[in-house]
């Protein structure tokens, strides 16, 4: 068989077609100049701007997705931003190298997957084919470029500040209250998975809930790893490298007790 004649053998699930692959450069650039436009050298008190930069997402967006939703993701972009200006005011009071909005704005990973999060889950939340696609592969380009992996189902809260941000993994069920600050490293994944007995067994359950709850007001130090779909009670703090698959109530502070011995060795001798 050739690879020509393999197409003829592909299931349904191989033969759905989907809109052309693209370059979501475009796409981000024109969400974060239309969310923030001062900080990204537009005039935020100019109209004409405001409605040029709508049209060449309109256009974009277009290709991707049907009318109805663009319309009812353009009907949440003026709450988004709410809620961004609420992450980035949470970066500032959070992370005492941060000098100024501008700064957070245009120089931290974390928030610029924040900020692709927030539009791609409502998109997820529409649940359409072309909607659900769109919302990945923009996710997608945001994990690319930060190192940070937020699943567009996860569920974020206000005043939410990822630090430093490499490595930072949240599930597609995770569901985070508001004032949350994590750093990098962080997972927020499944300990177990379950198969669909409906099947054959090889195919794992969809949909149902896998990772994390986590209250309000809750840091989480880097390389901790909270796993299932436990949950973490307000006022809590995880500290680094912790490993968590049990529920934490409130006010509660987790940490490694025994850290691992460092040893000391001189070395003489040239070189």
């Amino acid at each position: 068989m050739d690879l020509f004649s393999s197409y003829a053998s592909d299931d349904a699930a191989f033969q759905v077609a989907g809109p052309a692959p693209r370059d979501y450069t475009e796409d981000f650039n024109l969400l974060r100049q239309l969310l923030f436009p001062a900080q990204w050298g537009r005039d935020a008190g100019d109209r004409h701007t405001h409605l040029r930069l709508r049209e060449d997402l309109l256009h974009r967006l277009a290709a991707q997705l049907p009318d109805a939703s663009i319309e009812a993701l353009l009907g949440q972009l003026p709450g988004i931003r709410e809620t961004l200006k609420t992450d980035v005011q949470a970066a500032y009071a959070g992370d005492p190298a941060a000098k100024s909005y501008t700064e957070i704005i245009r120089a931290y990973p974390g928030f610029q997957a924040t900020m692709v999060h927030r539009v791609v889950h409502e998109l997820y939340v529409q649940g359409s084919d072309e909607a659900l696609l769109y919302a990945r592969e923009l996710q997608e380009y945001a994990h690319s470029r930060t190192g940070i992996d937020i699943h567009p189902g996860a569920s974020i809260g206000g005043h939410f500040f990822i630090d430093h941000g490499t490595g930072v993994v949240i599930g597609e069920t995770a569901e985070i209250g508001d004032w949350v600050r994590i750093y990098q490293g962080v997972t927020l994944g499944v300990l177990h998975f379950e198969k669909d007995k409906n099947g054959d067994g090889t195919v794992l359950v969809k949909g149902n809930k896998r990772h994390p709850t986590l209250g309000s007001h809750v840091v989480i130090g880097a390389g901790a790893k909270v796993l299932g779909p436990v949950s973490i009670g307000d006022h809590v703090n995880i500290g680094a490298n912790a490993w968590i698959d049990e529920d934490i109530q409130p006010y509660t502070t987790v940490f490694v007790a025994e850290h691992p011995r460092l040893e000391r060795r001189s070395r003489t001798g040239k070189g």
